[in-house]
């Protein structure tokens, strides 16, 4: 069965129209689509012992985690988690089983002085006819929404939010930076497009194949990404965005307040908190377009 298939089976038995149905159930799901994250997991807390950390095979053909050059995962004694680890290695879902296979190879080949092969370069070195974001859609029901979006060197998704929902991100190929944040509660409620105070959860740089997962009220809600290479980022949202149910995508800037209006609580670190205001009418800011993209992948029926 197509990997991208035994996903969808493990969401419909794990995530439900008012999200995951339980933290197991959302790690099945996690660990199907990025079995690597596992490994980071196992490697916890062994850091000083593993340094170059790999998988290989040894001569009998079986999958191995090798330390160095020499010692084995068994002389760590966490052979049980590794061996379970390796297990899952084909169900983890690759640019491959999505039908990005020439993508992510063009994204590994890239380099900075690259052009684009729908642009030109002008005279500030920026391409005048830059690609678009682009998405593909593979699934949607009331309990989750599959897709990737697609994005070239140094286009951006605005800040925006998932409210009330789940959301399981993949890096599939590429680098971009990721900066994440989420609400500060406070005692006197402001208007929804005043500034409101957030706490800075993630700003550094995503690699491929690392793995994100935010939920309603933590793990940085709010995101924004910038591509630093071309780079394919693939989502699991649960439940889905759907304005009928109140999950509209809202968006946001930065505010340049600097005179807090409210109280903060006081085991807040003002250094981590960023204001932002919400863009009027759930629009997203100016210039800001998604293509729709062709998916090339496996289909998933209802």
């Amino acid at each position: 069965m197509p990997k991208i298939k035994n996903l969808s089976n493990a969401c419909k038995e794990s995530l439900s129209p008012n999200g995951p149905i339980s933290e197991e159930a959302l790690e099945r799901v996690r660990a199907l689509l990025a079995v690597w994250s596992v490994l980071g997991g196992l490697a916890k807390g062994w850091e000083h012992k593993l340094g170059m950390f790999k998988l290989d095979a040894d001569s009998g053909g079986r999958q191995v985690a090798i330390v160095g050059k020499h010692a084995e995962v068994h002389e760590l004694g966490i052979a049980d988690d590794v061996q379970a680890f390796t297990g899952r290695l084909d169900y983890e879902i690759r640019p491959l089983d999505v039908g990005l296979d020439n993508e992510a190879q063009i994204a590994r080949n890239w380099s900075s002085s690259s052009r684009q092969p729908n642009g030109r370069r002008g005279r500030n070195g920026a391409n005048q006819f830059a690609s678009p974001i682009k998405y593909l859609h593979i699934h949607e029901c009331e309990s989750f929404s599959m897709g990737i979006f697609c994005m070239p060197p140094c286009s951006v998704i605005p800040l925006h939010n998932h409210p009330g929902m789940t959301v399981l991100s993949k890096l599939l190929y590429g680098k971009l930076h990721v900066e994440s944040y989420d609400w500060i509660d406070i005692a006197d409620p402001v208007d929804q497009l005043q500034a409101r105070p957030a706490k800075v959860v993630r700003d550094c740089e995503m690699s491929a194949p690392q793995t994100t997962i935010l939920y309603p009220n933590r793990g940085g809600n709010i995101h924004t990404f910038r591509a630093i290479t071309p780079c394919a980022l693939f989502d699991v949202l649960s439940p889905p965005y759907s304005a009928e149910d109140g999950r509209h995508c809202s968006y946001f800037r930065k505010s340049p307040l600097k005179e807090p209006p409210v109280v903060l609580p006081s085991e807040i670190d003002s250094s981590e908190v960023v204001w932002l205001e919400e863009l009027e009418d759930h629009q997203p800011p100016e210039g800001f377009v998604v293509a729709r993209g062709l998916y090339k992948g496996p289909v998933i029926r209802r």
